[in-house]
């Protein structure tokens, strides 16, 4: 590719904006430049800004061309990697794993506040807020149905590794952070997003940085 990709980040301990899109990009294989921007730092806002317009976090730079926002940016890979099928070819699995990840990406606040993304911490028995269980069952019962309908060809939502499992491999991290009960199939679901070799990869860099 003549074009060069940079993916601009922030924490990898507890950043799940970044790890979603990071995650996408990993996967397509294609070479990339990374910079993370460190949090809680006198020119961390300016630093910021001068890589994404909305001041935000994740951003995606391909040549003159700027991607920012998490699901953009991983609906750009897709158009861009069509080889690395991050999404299925089968229109009614795609549908839904279009429909999981925007879930994801809009929804679950009180978890998203409560159980804040934290790789390298261990928290059992913090963050059940009111509300908190209702929307881990929500995931579980999301999970279950997404393996029930498509997931007969491998260990991920819809079988194959997906934007989906971008978009939840934040959360699995999540349940494993605050000792999360989950049943046995959610429970592999999770053990298999975060054997990934590219999960290893940001877990083993989010330690580094936690220290």
């Amino acid at each position: 590719m003549s074009e060069p990709l940079e993916i601009y980040l922030l924490s990898k301990n507890l950043s799940s904006w970044s790890l979603r899109p990071w995650l996408a990009l990993e996967h397509t294989g294609a070479p990339y430049v990374e910079v993370t921007v460190a949090l809680d730092r006198p020119d961390t806002a300016a630093r910021i800004r001068e890589r994404s317009p909305s001041g935000r976090l994740p951003a995606l730079r391909h040549g003159d061309l700027l991607v920012w926002d998490s699901l953009a940016i991983g609906e750009y890979l897709h158009e861009v990697f069509p080889a690395a099928k991050l999404w299925p070819n089968d229109r009614a699995a795609r549908a839904h794993g279009r429909s999981i990840a925007a879930e994801m990406h809009a929804g679950f606040s009180l978890l998203r506040k409560h159980m804040p993304m934290d790789v390298s911490g261990k928290r059992p028995g913090e963050g059940r807020a009111p509300g908190v269980d209702d929307e881990i069952a929500r995931i579980v019962e999301l999970w279950r149905h997404a393996r029930a309908r498509h997931g007969a060809g491998g260990p991920f939502l819809l079988g194959t590794f997906s934007l989906a499992d971008c978009f939840y491999a934040p959360v699995c991290t999540r349940f494993v952070t605050y000792d999360v009960t989950l049943p046995p199939e959610a429970r592999a679901y999770v053990d298999a997003v975060l054997a990934l070799p590219a999960m290893r990869k940001w877990a083993a860099a989010a330690a580094i940085e936690s220290r």
